[in-house]
């Protein structure tokens, strides 16, 4: 059959990284057009996929004037602008690849469902997650009963100190009024995968958490405003000039710098360093979002789990201890240890790699994984190979929602049921 043909709306680092499938792909998949309102990337963008001008826009609306013209379209507009795009290329009857999350609030998050499900087509919310070797590896031990019923679970995502300190500190998701809560951004990702695993959503969350460290009271004595002018700099672990630089150095031209410059030479990093949001001093942003948080989960039946995410760890793999009737499952992304009770022995098993956990390293396979479901779906009709579809994105979404409530009021609360 005809590869799938795709539209990508949102030339950033994640739209950029999932069309690049489709270049590794290219009997199975095609971009065809892209909507992208910096010149820069979309020039680059449309350049790397051989896209004709006319198909290479600003603005989204300007697709969707033309009617249906590719299969798919993949969502990578910024977290806030998901549901009025998500709508309107639903109702062309265009499948949806959505970048995670799909949308900020219950409301929104709803919206697109009810869109997608109204059009009959396929959505697909881009928790890569669920769509790693090690995820499908765990899963299947898991089903397969080795350690009896699910009991407890603690699950770790220990963000980096330096990836706090891009993304969440100086970055793009460091405010919640201008983005949303560390929660959404970062780890509906892993309140979508502890769903998965234990095979339903929670009952009821409570959860404790706050800004701690990142803020002007922790501040060093002679610290500048920015990095390239302080005399502290150089002993400071959040330097952006050792980070940013550091890459530069070595020749990574991938993220985190890629969001930083678009020209990869000393003189542009040192004038983004100087004027840009990614050199300012850590203890001197306007970041508001909790550099640490808890969530306590409680599912139909009993099982209950603990879900914990913090800045101040070298960035790593996720950790998730399993706790079941007959066995434990230990696992670190990259090898799962499980201990029977009755023999009193244990198995390690290592799933094949494909690469770091990181957006650089695709998410250790994910983000490959979840283009060749969605891609794959789209061109079989088969909607099962997409598991993160819009029922339980929306599940996981609302538990989400419902701890930040939880957090703010000091309460146990409740989550809503999707339907």
């Amino acid at each position: 059959m005809p590869p799938v043909s795709l539209l990508v709306v949102g030339a950033g680092d994640r739209g950029t990284g999932h069309a690049r499938w489709a270049l590794d792909h290219p009997d199975r998949a095609t971009v065809v057009a892209v909507a992208e309102p910096r010149d820069v990337r979309r020039t680059r963008f449309a350049e790397t996929h051989g896209i004709a001008p006319e198909n290479a826009v600003a603005d989204w609306k300007d697709l969707v004037v033309r009617g249906r013209i590719a299969d798919a379209v993949l969502i990578c507009t910024p977290d806030r602008l998901h549901v009025e795009p998500a709508a309107a290329f639903a109702a062309l009857g265009y499948h949806i690849m959505l970048e995670k999350p799909m949308a900020l609030d219950e409301t929104a998050c709803r919206e697109i469902v009810a869109a997608v499900e109204r059009a009959g087509v396929m959505l697909a919310v881009g928790h890569v997650l669920r769509y790693t070797p090690y995820t499908r590896t765990l899963k299947q031990l898991v089903d397969s009963g080795r350690i009896g019923d699910i009991i407890s679970v603690q699950h770790l995502e220990p963000v980096g100190f330096w990836h706090q300190a891009h993304s969440f500190v100086r970055g793009n998701w460091r405010r919640h009024d201008e983005s949303t809560s560390m929660l959404m951004a970062k780890s509906c990702h892993d309140l979508d995968w502890l769903q998965y695993v234990i095979g339903s959503p929670p009952a009821r969350v409570s959860s404790f958490g706050r800004l701690s460290h990142f803020t002007a009271a922790n501040r060093p004595a002679d610290a500048a405003d920015r990095c390239t002018d302080c005399s502290v700099e150089a002993h400071c672990p959040y330097s952006a000039r050792r980070l940013y630089g550091g890459m530069l150095d070595r020749g990574e031209h991938v993220w985190p710098l890629s969001v930083v410059v678009d020209d990869f030479t000393p003189p542009a990093l040192d004038e983004a360093l100087r004027t840009g949001p990614y050199g300012r001093c850590v203890y001197a942003c306007d970041n508001d979002v909790v550099d640490h948080q808890v969530v306590a989960m409680e599912f139909p039946g009993g099982a209950t789990a603990t879900f914990t995410m913090t800045a101040f760890t070298e960035l790593t793999n996720r950790r998730t201890r399993i706790f079941g009737t007959r066995g434990e499952l230990t696992g670190d992304g990259e090898t799962i240890r499980v201990y029977d009770f009755l023999t009193r022995t244990e198995e390690t098993v290592t799933p094949t790699g494909h690469g770091e956990m990181t957006a650089a390293g695709g998410h250790g396979g994910g983000d490959a994984g979840l283009m060749d479901a969605f891609v794959g779906a789209v061109a079989t009709g088969d909607r099962t190979l997409v598991t993160s579809g819009p029922r339980d994105s929306l599940a996981s979404h609302l538990a989400v929602l419902a701890a930040e409530r939880a957090r703010h009021s000091g309460t146990v609360e409740p989550v809503p049921d999707v339907s």
